[in-house]
């Protein structure tokens, strides 16, 4: 072990889970041997704790740094507004200024609200839903963060969120009252949609999901989804925490011409920085005068800053344009590594977060020693990538070449019944559940 697995133990022993973020955890990656602490981060090359360099392949900082790793342009206006002070009792003016931005990009809406992370930022849409509907169930569909108002449907029925978040989960700590408080549905199940409503349909207030996810949009669904939603009175959420900023430079739904009443918008937004938003039409937002949401951190200086500068980057550089085109590139070359091994694994996910499906046997032990074998070649890999705009041409080129290299070793292993003998550890384990 290095001192960067070393630090994890000790972790473990002083912060339950031994992370603040389930995604970041080593043992979704590589038990035992994954690098869970780095000493510096740059476009996408990462050191950690003995100073190992590594370029990153996977998760890019969970998809918050889409430009890269502290991207120059966007430290330098952060560095700027520190210098001038990051916190006053007055307010910043960045935050107009971000608002006037993000409704230019989205002239279906009128009004901003801010937070600093996706779960925050979700939790904020549903209480102003609720409060503009004034009626308290939620149909959902995808994942939405760590909220009571969203684990509260696992209380009614355990495997209300197998898959849409975690298998088994049990929502401890959610108060009992709120059972039955929020129904899922699956995406693209139009009947099954329709057949919820018209069960809930004087209950139901809000209805939030995600546009798209690893799963290929299904246009006409969500029209008909915002069709019903329109027609009961309900507010009508779309989750872009993620896939915001990753099709085009704000919501991805504005590709396919379907307005929500209210969009949120998070990692992404400020390149690493922290900062979500909720965006929404007036009416609909002004309840939010009517109940109460207020934090002190809200009002920070240094997301709004980064936010604008990340935003004019995207204007500016065609950045989506960009990812799109690498994450095409990247995931046909991975295509054609696996018809040549004849490898089950098929590519799922956006266009920029292709995201391997492994379909063979015992999928973990092959992702695990992926993620084992890819990292000795000096790279974080896992089968989920997050395209960054810092990923250049030869970057990709030398991953290609390298996992070319591993998955030969995997499917060699796979035929003469091998493949366990490869771990060198522990198997990773499963990581979040979305709708395929």
């Amino acid at each position: 072990m290095g001192k960067s697995q070393e630090l994890y133990q000790q972790a473990k022993q002083l912060i339950p889970g031994g992370t603040q973020l389930l995604s970041k955890r080593s043992e979704m990656f590589l038990p035992d041997q994954w690098p869970s602490y780095y000493k510096k981060a740059k476009g996408v090359e990462v050191w950690d704790l003995d100073d190992r360099h590594y370029d990153d392949m996977s998760i890019m900082g969970v998809g918050t740094c889409v430009l890269g790793y502290a991207n120059d342009e966007v430290n330098q206006a952060v560095m700027a507004a520190i210098a001038e002070g990051n916190m006053s009792t007055l307010n910043c003016y960045e935050e107009i200024q971000l608002a006037q931005k993000l409704i230019t990009l989205h002239p279906w809406a009128q009004m901003v609200r801010y937070a600093k992370s996706g779960g925050e930022a979700c939790m904020i849409a549903v209480r102003i839903a609720r409060a503009f509907s004034k009626k308290d169930k939620v149909a959902f569909c995808g994942y939405h963060g760590w909220g009571d108002w969203y684990l509260a449907s696992n209380l009614a029925d355990d495997k209300n969120l197998d898959g849409q978040l975690l298998p088994g989960l049990e929502p401890c700590g959610v108060p009992a009252g709120l059972a039955h408080s929020a129904v899922p549905f699956v995406y693209g199940d139009t009947e099954g949609f329709q057949r919820l409503i018209e069960e809930n349909k004087n209950e139901i207030g809000v209805v939030i999901m995600e546009v798209g996810r690893h799963q290929k949009v299904a246009v006409e669904f969500l029209k008909k989804v915002k069709e019903i939603t329109k027609a009961i009175g309900a507010v009508l959420i779309f989750d872009e925490v993620s896939s915001g900023f990753r099709v085009t430079t704000g919501g991805m739904h504005m590709v396919y011409g379907i307005n929500p009443d209210i969009l949120v918008l998070g990692k992404a937004l400020g390149n690493g920085y922290p900062i979500s938003s909720v965006i929404g039409i007036r009416d609909v937002m002004q309840a939010a005068q009517r109940t109460f949401i207020s934090s002190t951190y809200w009002t920070e200086r240094i997301g709004f800053v980064a936010a604008l500068e990340t935003i004019k980057i995207f204007e500016r550089d065609q950045v989506a344009k960009k990812l799109m085109e690498t994450g095409e590139y990247l995931t046909q070359g991975l295509l054609d590594i696996f018809k040549k091994y004849s490898l089950k694994i098929d590519m799922a996910g956006l266009v920029s977060v292709p995201m391997m499906v492994i379909r063979l046997e015992k999928p973990l032990v092959v992702k695990t020693i992926f993620t084992q074998e890819m990292l000795k070649e000096g790279f974080l890999a896992t089968t989920t990538i997050y395209v960054s705009y810092a990923h250049t041409m030869a970057i990709i080129d030398r991953y290609l070449v390298v996992a070319n290299k591993v998955w030969r070793r995997i499917a060699d292993a796979l035929k003469a019944g091998t493949l366990e003998d490869m771990l060198e550890g522990p198997v990773c384990h499963s990581g979040f559940k979305r709708l395929a």
